[in-house]
């Protein structure tokens, strides 16, 4: 049978409203599963009936995390936050930790994962990173600007069966300090940790850079998501 994937949705702060990028619900469908975009609640009655409902549960980019998740104060250079979505994902990421539940984090949601289990974050890469790559790229976003080493022995190798990968590369936060239970798979040439897994676990992986843009015209990228769905399936 399809999985069922429960999408996070994005938050528009002008528009006030949830939208979703149709790459993020194509790249499931596409690997036979079926995309829902769940409710932006927190509404822990809504979210429990949401959660027995879905397979997996896809985190997607969106809004820099609130700093106070990884107990540090707010600087002038950190975005916009969604405070909403950080209680709900919260919620959502312990309940399915706690259950064992598939879970793929995308852009913010290796910076989640990072969070909820006790790292660090860099709140702003320009000025608190020296780095010579540009992390924030321009349209078209399906193409790589920078590659990153996937470390063997880990998950994201097997998956992909690589040991370089080509990436696109659209955030301005990243991991500092890796969480005690996340190991690294990936790290781009400037040395950031751009993909974790959690082992002993059916499936919790995170990628800095975007599938969603990529799986197209990429092997490995399209592989992650499949395997995400592989795990999913009952």
């Amino acid at each position: 049978m399809k999985p069922v994937i429960g999408v996070i949705p994005l938050w528009d702060d002008e528009k006030e409203s949830i939208w979703m990028l149709p790459g993020y619900m194509d790249v499931l469908e596409n690997n036979n599963a079926i995309p829902i975009i769940l409710p932006l609640s927190t509404d822990k009655d809504n979210l429990d009936k949401c959660f027995d409902m879905i397979d997996g549960i896809l985190f997607t980019g969106g809004h820099d995390i609130n700093p106070k998740l990884y107990n540090q104060e707010k600087e002038k250079v950190c975005g916009a936050q969604c405070d909403k979505r950080d209680e709900m994902e919260s919620y959502l990421f312990k309940k399915a930790i706690k259950n064992d539940k598939p879970i793929l984090g995308i852009c913010r949601g290796i910076q989640l994962f990072n969070a909820l289990l006790g790292g660090t974050l860099y709140q702003d890469l320009p000025t608190q990173y020296s780095s010579e790559i540009k992390h924030t790229m321009i349209k078209p976003y399906n193409r790589g600007v920078h590659s990153v080493e996937i470390l063997k022995n880990t998950p994201l190798y097997n998956i992909t069966g690589v040991d370089k990968l080509s990436v696109n590369s659209y955030h301005h936060q990243a991991i500092k300090d890796l969480a005690p239970n996340l190991v690294a798979n990936a790290i781009s040439e400037d040395g950031l940790i751009e993909a974790v897994s959690m082992p002993n676990m059916k499936f919790v992986m995170a990628v800095q850079w975007h599938p969603e843009f990529l799986w197209k015209d990429s092997k490995e990228n399209n592989l992650i998501i499949a395997e995400f769905i592989k795990c999913a399936t009952k």
